[in-house]
Order: C-alpha cells, then sequence, then structure tokens
C-alpha cells in the first residue's frame, strides 16, 4: 500500500514507519529534515511544510492512505500551532483526492467518567494540556467533516517505550485500563493497532483508543 506518513520523525511518527516499512507497505515520509531517516527499500523521505496547503496536496496526491504524526510540542503555541496544521493537512488530504485519513490523537478526549473526560480531570498533567486540547479541537473538528473519510487513534493516558507485543485492547471513546487501574499502551503497540486499521479498516469516521 503507498502510505504517506507526515512526521515520521517523531516520538509516535518513527513507530509508525518502523511498523508501515516492516509490513512492506511503501512509505513517503514527509517531514522537516529528511536527512534525519537513513536511506531504506521502499522509503522516500520527502521535505515538507504542512501550513504549504498546496504544496502539501501535491506531495499526497497518488497515495492510498495518508497518516498524520503532526504534534506542535516544540512550539510556544502548541494549541493554535496544532490545530492550523491540522486544519491545513485535512484540506491538503480533500485537494489529493486520498481516500483515507488516520490521524494521532490523544487520550485527553476520552472519557474517564460520565460527562467527564481525562483533559477535564485535576490530575492532568500541565504540560501536555496545550497538546491535549489541541487533540479535543482537532476531533470536534472531524466529526463535522461532510466528506473526509477519517480515523482517529487516541493512545491509553501513558504510551512510552516498551515492547511490541501485538496484546491490546481496544475501545471507542472511554479511556482504558488494565486490572490494576492503569492505562497504559507501548509505542510499538499503538503503532501495531494503527497499521491494523490502515490495512483492515474497522472505525471508518470516528475515533477509537488503545490500550492494555
Amino acid at each position: 500500500m503507498k502510505i504517506a506518513l507526515i512526521g515520521a520523525t517523531g516520538f509516535i511518527g518513527s513507530n509508525l514507519l518502523n511498523e508501515a516499512l516492516a509490513r512492506g507497505h511503501q512509505v513517503t515520509a514527509l517531514v522537516g529534515h529528511p536527512e534525519k531517516l537513513a536511506p531504506q527499500a521502499n522509503l522516500t523521505a520527502v521535505k515538507a511544510d504542512v501550513n504549504d496547503t498546496a504544496a502539501l496536496a501535491g506531495l499526497l496526491a497518488g497515495h492510498q492512505v495518508v497518516i498524520s504524526a503532526f504534534s506542535g510540542h516544540a512550539q510556544s503555541d502548541v494549541y493554535g500551532y496544532y490545530v492550523a496544521g491540522v486544519k491545513s493537512i485535512v484540506a491538503a488530504v480533500k485537494q489529493a483526492g486520498v481516500p483515507r485519513f488516520l490521524i494521532v490523537g490523544g487520550a485527553g478526549s476520552l472519557d474517564v467518567a460520565p460527562g467527564l473526560q481525562l483533559l477535564d480531570t485535576p490530575e492532568f498533567p500541565a504540560q501536555w494540556k496545550g497538546t491535549a486540547e489541541g487533540a479535543r479541537e482537532v476531533l470536534k473538528l472531524l466529526r463535522q467533516e461532510p466528506d473526509l473519510n477519517w480515523t482517529m487513534l487516541s493512545p491509553a493516558a501513558l504510551i512510552a517505550p516498551g515492547q511490541r507485543t501485538g496484546k491490546f485492547r481496544l475501545g471507542t471513546d472511554q479511556l482504558l485500563t488494565n486490572a490494576e487501574g492503569k492505562s497504559e499502551i507501548s509505542v510499538e503497540d499503538y503503532a501495531v493497532a494503527m497499521l491494523d486499521e490502515v490495512e483492515t479498516p474497522a472505525h471508518a469516521r470516528r475515533r477509537f483508543t488503545v490500550g492494555y
């Protein structure tokens, strides 16, 4: 499958790249610094600016799927930078006529109780609020999108380097926790769940989540 991966050098994006290549897909990595990616079979690294919608659309054309692992962690205005960037990406996907769009979501917009999302709990870390609020706003925008065939995958509350086990649970809008009450997923297994969705679509025009 021909996959365009935006943000392929980031924490989650690099794991998505590894998983996609391991499965034999042809991947175009759209990144700010292509020189960071070592040459590999089935990999084309291209410099891209997500805010240049027209140029991005040209780079996305001809792909079967776009996966966005774009983030604004390094920016001073995380929320504004992220939301503007995703709006441009969505517009570019539509202009390019790519039939499917998958995006890395956040755990903050998952429900922990009726009417209460993780982001709105007192325990939510302040340093991640900008990112989480941006991801929640993007989910709202996608749910209002009339034409785009989108899917968002939200991780568990803690996503960290670990093992690729291939053993996890999927959910929809509720935060998944294990028997000890912890909400965790390895970034490697997150990538497995995302590429499973690429290969076998099961959550068209909706958000889902993954956790142990």
